[in-house]
């Protein structure tokens, strides 16, 4: 049953901070374990003092950061009338204020919002997927998008990108610091110690683990959503699973893919995903399988 476009706003915002506390708290983990190590409380200043400024930084720029890594410009009511019409009416429909809309240079077809919320929201479209999709369908794919503005998730999918990537950054560090400096413990240490140490290695190394493992598992359930809130917007939930199937049939991966920001699209900039997985490759994957979407949507 599709969810109502709303319904999950309110979860969703919640998340969003959740998942900021965790970071907050996980960057913190990971400082004051090295604190220890290194005999020195300042890495743990330094560390929550990035982890404020991160989740700061990525509430309010996150979304400009996404549009530059893929060379996104605005698009224009002349130059792209049908994306426009479409954008305005869904807009309307769902009570939602209009989006800005961003064009990508690239063959493949995909798309994706981004935004801190409602009022700052923007959904951008490759041209391959202009180029392919007609009037119903594209009407399906901005559906979908309109969703997750409305859902308000792709706020924090848009905030993952960032946090997700500076912890393993930060990860990253802390390993390296080790591998080459070595601790500076003083005599008074002892097993515990050892023991602090090792557990701060493990967290190093788990960190970007888990941020990916929230990453993905936030990705594929709101697709799920987004393609249900979508066809409930449009009334015609074919015209979504004929662009999912379209998209999926391309098999293009984009050429500024990457896997910082591949949750964000409605399909994965890579490629389709194969129709076999086991757990194991579900668990990594970005996106559901798209025949699982499209049977979701039609049967």
């Amino acid at each position: 049953m599709a969810s109502n476009i709303y319904k999950e706003a309110d979860k969703n915002i919640f998340r969003t901070w959740a998942f900021m506390l965790f970071f907050f708290a996980l960057v913190g983990a990971i400082g004051y374990f090295f604190a220890y190590i290194y005999q020195s409380p300042g890495i743990l200043t330094i560390a929550l003092a990035f982890a404020l400024f991160m989740n700061v930084f990525a509430y309010w720029f996150a979304d400009s950061i996404v549009l530059k890594m893929h060379h996104a410009y605005p698009a224009t009511r002349e130059a792209d009338f049908d994306l426009y019409t479409i954008t305005e009416n869904l807009a309307i429909t769902a009570g939602l204020p209009m989006p800005k809309l961003y064009i990508v240079e690239d063959n493949a077809p995909n798309a994706f919002a981004t935004g801190r919320n409602k009022d700052h929201a923007v959904i951008c479209v490759t041209t391959g997927l202009l180029a392919i999709l007609n009037k119903e369908e594209l009407e399906g794919v901005v559906a979908h998008e309109m969703s997750h503005i409305g859902n308000r998730d792709m706020a924090l999918g848009t905030i993952v990108v960032v946090l997700a990537g500076f912890v393993t950054l930060l990860s990253h560090f802390f390993l390296r610091s080790m591998w080459f400096g070595g601790g500076r413990r003083n005599s008074r240490d002892n097993e515990a110690g050892g023991i602090l140490m090792l557990v701060g290695i493990v967290l190093a190394i788990l960190s970007p683990i888990i941020a990916t493992l929230i990453q993905l598992a936030i990705s594929r359930k709101r697709e799920f959503l987004a393609d249900a809130d979508g066809a409930l917007l449009t009334r015609y939930p074919q015209g979504l699973a004929n662009a999912l199937q379209k998209i999926a049939a391309t098999g293009a991966p984009m050429q500024t893919a990457n896997t910082a920001d591949a949750h964000l699209f409605i399909a994965n900039p890579f490629g389709p995903n194969g129709k076999t997985m086991n757990f194991v490759q579900k668990l990594f994957m970005t996106h559901p399988p798209v025949e699982e979407r499209i049977k979701a949507l039609v049967g």
